[in-house]
């Protein structure tokens, strides 16, 4: 059991933690496939999504943007259909209509009471400022892939991180709903980390790549990690 009377930072990955993505994701993948007669259930549209996004993260850093027009080009190219410019820009333009998890904005508005809150995002700066609107708190950091050049699960964006932090690791601990993205580095660099296990009670395939990791608390939501973090003393 993880001991929050130690830390005085949470980190936290934003999208698919604090902001539902598979649904924004879903919201414009799935009428663009039907668009092109293309018809994929839900899980088949996200491991789709998970293994093309991993693979334009890979390699010399792209903005954000980019990642998620080549991942339409993908489903294109997959499903032998050419999409249309609008098309290839939906994904990028739909960030600033995704909305958080329910749990997400009377969660951080409790941890901001006892302590940092950072934000470590794959997406560009200006993506993650629509997404800022709807989380509600003051974050003391935030560190996203544009800054870093880099994309999770780099070690490089959770190293920048650190570095503006400036606390001692075992002051930290790393809040993400992604084993392959983010607690799998997090743990390798030493810090203690929270998966949020959203998809606990669902069956199929998510918006990440599988991966294989021990966390050190594992929770099915924000919720009930302020739960725990109630009991934190003075």
């Amino acid at each position: 059991m993880v001991n929050l009377n130690q830390y005085r930072a949470l980190t936290f990955d934003c999208y698919g933690t604090l902001i539902d993505w598979e649904n924004g994701i879903l919201g414009v993948l799935k009428p663009l496939l039907l668009a092109h007669n293309v018809n994929l259930d839900e899980n088949q549209i996200l491991a789709l999504f998970a293994e093309f996004e991993a693979e334009m993260e890979k390699g010399e850093y792209i903005k954000y943007r980019e990642v998620l027009k080549r991942v339409v080009q993908k489903f294109g190219g997959r499903f032998d259909f050419e999409p249309t410019a609008d098309e290839l820009k939906s994904l990028a333009e739909s960030i600033q209509h995704w909305l958080p998890f329910s749990d997400t904005v009377e969660a951080l508005k409790t941890l901001k009471q006892n302590f940092k809150l950072v934000i470590i995002s794959n997406v560009d700066d200006d993506l993650f400022a629509f997404s800022a609107k709807y989380l509600e708190v003051e974050f003391d950091q935030i560190i996203t892939a544009e800054q870093a050049r880099s994309y999770k699960p780099s070690l490089n964006n959770f190293r920048l991180a650190l570095e503006k932090i400036n606390l001692p690791l075992e002051q930290i601990l790393h809040v993400a709903a992604s084993l392959y993205h983010d607690i799998v580095t997090a743990k390798s660099l030493g810090l203690s980390t929270v998966w949020v296990n959203r998809r606990a009670d669902q069956k199929g395939l998510s918006t990440t790549v599988s991966a294989v990791s021990q966390p050190d608390l594992e929770v099915p939501d924000l919720k009930t990690l302020t739960a725990l973090s109630s009991l934190k003393q003075y």
